[in-house]
């Protein structure tokens, strides 16, 4: 709902949102979460000022449901806090159907009796109503307090600010810094569920695709390996905080940590061509699917070179040639071309093309013409066909569904699942979002290479997120291996290109909203000094640039 400050007169520069939104609240299917003045999100407690434009978010909405979980994770937080004064609660990453976070207890390991303990005291502040109340402080008096409570690394943070003032968040008495909005009171955060999930609780809340229901937990045990790996990792390398990148980038020691981290990526990356070449015989059809931005295209060409060193010889097919022809392409509900869904592709003739090629026998492929919009069978072309040494390799995004390659016998299948799950964490209770983390790469490499503004990214992202979410998230437990892509520094790197783009984005347009959220989120990275340390075959040139596999 939009109200027009300019020329409803009764809204000067110091009301707080929180106290005209019940006026408003009729309007809604669901309670006022948040406020968008001039496309920027913010809490209730924020002063209207000279903002022209005011929209009050509810909670059944994207952005609601986020500020739900963000709330709930400081209830947790200070839950624990009043228990155990001396534990601390690390928010680790998204898997299973909710958060997952480890609660670190002195002398002691968390149990089912602990946990429930957890909950119940959660439950408790939950009912008893109090207000969150934002507070500003002087960065200074906010290091102090912090430092005091033992948040060393949040402390480290906001004195590496560059701002006189911060925001934070007081209820009760309990004071923590959180990235982004928060709500009013404890008393609208009764929604969620708690359960011991290994050394931690997995944190369950409603989100936009839940219908307001709790999810339940879906148990995703390949992908709570690979990201409690990359989190073990950079525990190993020094490196859990944004503030230790920013210590290692002021130290001059950024190369190592390039090095080092590159060096990791290629011990993985020969593990799976060591896994393919031990079953040359049976392994034939390598599928490799993930997410946007996720590096698939680099992480096929060095799978490639890997098997290569092994005395495999593969061939790779593109999957874009097997796009039906455009006027017999799926359509939208909104009358476009879905080149997203699976029924787009020619699945048929691919299963048909593969079957072959694994018999021994030749076969022309066909190339697709992105311009007329038909496949094209070139006569000039000659007939693949390959020997028992040749894996083929495909990616694309429907690699992991088994209907891609049903005629291909289940164990002649290699499945790869790539994505890039961040290590970092801003602090112990502020994770970084491995999509924000994508969509950093993907809007450098589409301004880098495809000449798009970031405007036209952010416009496209929604429709990129729900394609992911039919596509490929649901089928990302099938893969026989997984794959990170994220690099410890790649943050860093990514930074000096994407700052200035979002800097692009005005006010006046919805798409504000999420590239102010990534502006805020960028503010607190520095920028590599020397990116010659990157290497030409790192996953991240693919896109920042002078990648040896990309023209």
């Amino acid at each position: 709902m939009f109200i027009n400050i300019r020329r409803e007169k009764f809204l000067p520069p110091a009301t707080f949102p929180q106290d005209v939104a019940p006026q408003y609240q009729h309007a809604f299917g669901s309670p006022i979460v948040a406020v968008k003045l001039d496309n920027a999100l913010h809490d209730l407690q924020t002063p209207v000022g000279q903002a022209r434009s005011l929209e009050f978010v509810e909670l059944e909405s994207e952005d609601g449901w986020i500020i739900y979980r963000r709330s709930v994770a400081f209830l947790l937080i200070m839950a624990v806090q009043e228990l155990y004064p001396e534990a601390e609660v690390v928010a680790k990453y998204r898997a299973n159907n909710g958060l997952y976070c480890e609660v670190n207890l002195p002398n002691r390991s968390l149990t089912e009796e602990l946990a429930a303990a957890i909950e119940r005291k959660m439950r408790q502040i939950a009912e008893q109503d109090l207000p969150i109340e934002k507070r500003i402080m002087g960065r200074e008096d906010a290091v102090r307090l912090f430092k005091d409570a033992k948040q060393i690394e949040k402390a480290n943070l906001i004195a590496g600010l560059e701002k006189e003032t911060v925001s934070v968040y007081d209820c009760a008495g309990y004071y923590d810094y959180l990235y982004g909005a928060m709500v009013g009171r404890t008393g609208a955060l009764k929604r969620f569920a708690l359960d011991l999930f290994g050394a931690g609780v997995l944190l369950r809340t409603p989100d936009c695709h839940s219908n307001g229901k709790i999810p339940a937990c879906k148990v995703q045990s390949k992908l709570s390996a690979m990201l409690a790996e990359a989190k073990q990792w950079a525990d190993i390398s020094g490196c859990r905080y944004v503030t230790d990148l920013n210590r290692i980038i002021r130290s001059g020691h950024i190369g190592e940590l390039i090095r080092v981290s590159e060096a990791l990526q290629e011990k993985c990356i020969a593990r799976i061509a060591d896994t393919i070449a031990s079953k040359r015989e049976g392994l034939r059809l390598i599928l490799i699917a993930g997410p946007s931005s996720s590096g698939k295209t680099s992480f096929a060409q060095r799978l490639r070179i890997q098997l290569k060193v092994m005395g495999l010889a593969p061939v790779s097919i593109s999957l874009d040639d097997y796009f039906k022809n455009r006027i017999d392409t799926p359509k939208t509900p909104m009358g476009e071309y879905d080149y997203e869904c699976l029924e787009a592709l020619d699945v048929a003739a691919f299963n048909a093309d593969m079957t072959a090629l694994l018999r021994g026998e030749a076969v022309v492929l066909p190339h697709y013409n992105f311009l007329t919009g038909k496949r094209e069978w070139v006569e000039q072309r000659e007939p693949l066909s390959i020997r028992a040494d040749q894996p083929i390799i495909v990616e694309g995004i429907h690699g992991l569904n088994e209907m891609l390659s049903a005629s291909v016998p289940r164990q002649n299948k290699l499945k790869i699942y790539v994505s890039a799950l961040i290590q970092l964490n801003i602090d112990a209770h502020n994770r970084i979002s491995t999509t924000d983390a994508r969509l950093l790469r993907r809007l450098v490499r589409d301004h880098q290479f495809r000449g798009a503004d970031a405007l036209k990214t952010l416009k496209q992202w929604p429709d990129v997120r729900e394609g992911e979410e039919k596509y490929i998230f649901p089928f990302q437990e099938d893969a026989d291996v997984m794959f990170n892509s994220a690099l410890l520094y790649e943050l860093a790197a990514l930074h000096r290109y994407a700052v200035p783009m979002l800097k692009t984005v005005t006010p006046d347009v919805p798409e504000y909203t999420k590239a102010r959220r990534i502006l805020d989120f960028c503010q607190y990275f520095l920028d590599i000094p020397n990116e010659e340390e990157i290497p030409n075959n790192s996953i991240l040139r693919e896109f920042i640039g002078k990648s040896v596999f990309f023209d």
